[in-house]
């Protein structure tokens, strides 16, 4: 198997990141601080001009030609290109991903790009360091292939599953450093959080004025935040928290971690940028599924949010439309005591359906067998499925198998159900099996899938 390769400028970026913060990025696993402080009054970075009329982003996987050009040719308000959830980081793909950056940058409309998280490895790459080497830092690869690949000026950027203070100050640093390098004016790149763990819900105030030279917004990462939330609770609580389905917006625990958002941006002068659009229509009945779309935009535009993603071309329509079909109303002042309160109160799922179950087990391996092929994102059952949802999944297994959940029919969810059902779908030995147990059957839920596969030495992913 053959390392990557990098631009010469990239190279030499990404080489110059990694020695100047390799050490600094070992340290972030341990970091749990919070502040302990009052935040001095700030305002945010203002939104970027070519940023400021669009309703729809349209996302997709970085390394998929075909969806990039379409893409380009979709009349997108912008296109913001995907090295995370939606993407398989074989070697492959990263090479084909970082190979497409050129064209993929270039012509007009406004272009974004969300680099993969701090905790992914990326082997092939080793830049090695005072007294360190090993796999190179995924996400500092990343921005070096993307800032040195862009001709003009460079694309916004997503920070993707933001939990501490010392995390986003270790991002504006190295986007510092990146701006030096290439020699581009202090904040030039612009960049929106992500907002999609229950520490980054909690801390979010404090994450936005870590970034505020730069930061213009933040993002709300539905499932990624249940998928944190199923964590942070499963520790503590003794019943089954709800299946997928039951953690609609509605659901006054899932609305507090929409308003905890926007509140933010209206105190800071941010943008509140919304979840994405998920559904893959039937041809043959397109209706309810743009509906749905037109419906959950319209809230979020009620919520206060201004923009969101689209997962496919079919869906920018419906997005726009749910944004212009309603206007932000007035939120109420609450106690961050009281928005904790509400955050934390997820309902309990009572008995849990063997059939819901089944398909929470049968979703989980079906993307993690899809992402082992290097696809990562797939349609399933009517909607985009990608890691994401498959971390949520397994997670929600987990808490399941942890607390004996009752099923209909008087059984309960065990250790040994949930391998009777798990080896009716895929053998012992495939990886997305391997994996999957290794998760579910924890003493605590590992972080996050991909790192955990590279720790086992599943597939390509661990060489």
């Amino acid at each position: 198997m053959t390392d990557l390769t990098l631009s010469p400028a990239a190279h030499a970026l990404a080489g110059a990141l990694h020695a100047a913060l390799r050490g600094r990025w070992a340290a972030l696993a341990g970091e749990t601080a919070t502040p302990d402080h009052p935040l001095p009054d700030y305002r945010a970075a203002p939104v970027p001009d070519d940023l400021r009329a669009r309703r729809a982003e349209l996302i997709v996987e970085a390394s998929d030609l075909a969806a990039l050009r379409a893409a380009l040719a979709s009349g997108a308000d912008a296109i913001a290109l995907d090295f995370d959830d939606t993407f398989a980081p074989t070697r492959a793909n990263v090479q084909a991903a970082y190979d497409a950056l050129p064209w993929a940058l270039a012509g007009e409309g406004a272009r974004l790009v969300r680099p993969r998280a701090l905790y992914a490895a990326q082997p092939g790459l080793d830049f090695g360091g005072e007294g360190s080497g090993g796999p190179g830092i995924a996400a500092l690869c990343d921005l070096a292939a993307v800032l040195a690949a862009a001709s003009a000026r460079p694309p916004h950027l997503y920070i993707p599953k933001l939990e501490t203070v010392a995390e986003a100050h270790f991002w504006d640093d190295a986007l510092a450093l990146a701006e030096a390098h290439l020699g581009l004016e202090q904040n030039s790149v612009r960049v929106c959080l992500q907002i999609e763990t229950f520490a980054g819900v909690r801390q979010a105030d404090a994450l936005l004025h870590a970034l505020r030279g730069r930061a213009y917004g933040l993002n709300a990462g539905r499932w990624d935040y249940v998928f944190s939330l199923t964590k942070h609770l499963g520790r503590s609580r003794t019943v089954p928290l709800p299946p997928r389905a039951a953690l609609g917006m509605d659901v006054d625990a899932m609305q507090a971690y929409a308003e905890a958002l926007v509140r933010v941006c209206r105190r800071r002068e941010a943008e509140a940028v919304g979840g994405t659009a998920a559904v893959a229509p039937d041809p043959q009945d397109p209706r309810p599924a743009l509906d749905a779309v037109r419906a959950d935009k319209a809230r979020e535009a009620a919520q206060g949010f201004t923009a969101a993603w689209a997962g496919l071309p079919e869906l920018l329509g419906a997005v726009r439309e749910g944004f212009a079909e309603a206007r932000p109303a007035p939120l109420p002042d609450e106690t961050p005591e009281r928005t904790l309160a509400r955050l934390t109160a997820l309902p309990d799922a009572g008995t849990l359906s063997p059939a819901t179950v089944r398909d929470t087990l049968g979703l989980a391996l079906d993307v993690f067998a899809a992402w082992f092929a290097g696809q990562g994102v797939i349609v399933r059952a009517g909607r985009l499925e990608d890691t994401a949802t498959a971390e949520l999944a397994r997670a929600q297994l987990w808490q399941w198998c942890r607390v004996g959940a009752a099923l209909e029919g008087g059984e309960r969810l065990t250790p040994a159900w949930y391998l009777t059902e798990r080896r009716a779908l895929l053998p012992d030995d495939h990886p997305a099996a391997r994996l999957l147990d290794h998760l579910v059957l924890a003493h605590a839920a590992p972080a996050y899938f991909p790192r955990e596969a590279q720790r086992l030495g599943l597939g390509e992913y661990a060489r």
